[in-house]
C-alpha cells in the first residue's frame, strides 16, 4: 500500500512564505507525476502544481512566479516552495501521485490534506 505524508502548512502573514513537503511510502517502483493540489471552503478543488519524472512542470496561472515544485526521484519526495502568499491561497493543500507503479500495478493516491492559511 502506498501511502503520502504531507507536512510543512501553517498559518503565514500575506506575503511570507511556507515550503510544503510530501514523501511517498510503501512499495513503490516508481512515480510519473507528482504534485499538489488544493481546495479552498466552499470551492472545488484545484491543480496547483504538478510534475513528471522527466522534469515536466505545469502551474496553476494564479501561482506562476510566485510557488515553485520541485521534486527529489530518489527519495519520492515532491515540495511545494510558495513565496509571495496571499489570502486567497488560503486552503487544504492535498499531494497527488499519478502513475505510481507498485507490485501490485499502477496506482494513484492522495495525501491527507495540509492546511494553509493566509493572514494578517
Amino acid at each position: 500500500q502506498v501511502q503520502l505524508v504531507e507536512s510543512g502548512g501553517g498559518l503565514v502573514q500575506p506575503g511570507g512564505s511556507l515550503r510544503l513537503s510530501c514523501a511517498a511510502s510503501g512499495n513503490i517502483y516508481s512515480i510519473n507525476a507528482m504534485g499538489w493540489y488544493r481546495q479552498a471552503p466552499g470551492k472545488e478543488r484545484e491543480l496547483v502544481a504538478t510534475t513528471t519524472s522527466g522534469g515536466r512542470t505545469i502551474y496553476a496561472d494564479s501561482v506562476k512566479d510566485r510557488f515553485t515544485i520541485s521534486r527529489d526521484n530518489a527519495k519520492n519526495t515532491v515540495y511545494l516552495q510558495m513565496n509571495s502568499l496571499k489570502p486567497e491561497d488560503t486552503a487544504a493543500y492535498y499531494c497527488h501521485a499519478g502513475g505510481v507503479r507498485t507490485g501490485l500495478g499502477n496506482v494513484e493516491v492522495w495525501g491527507q490534506g495540509t492546511l494553509v492559511t493566509v493572514s494578517s
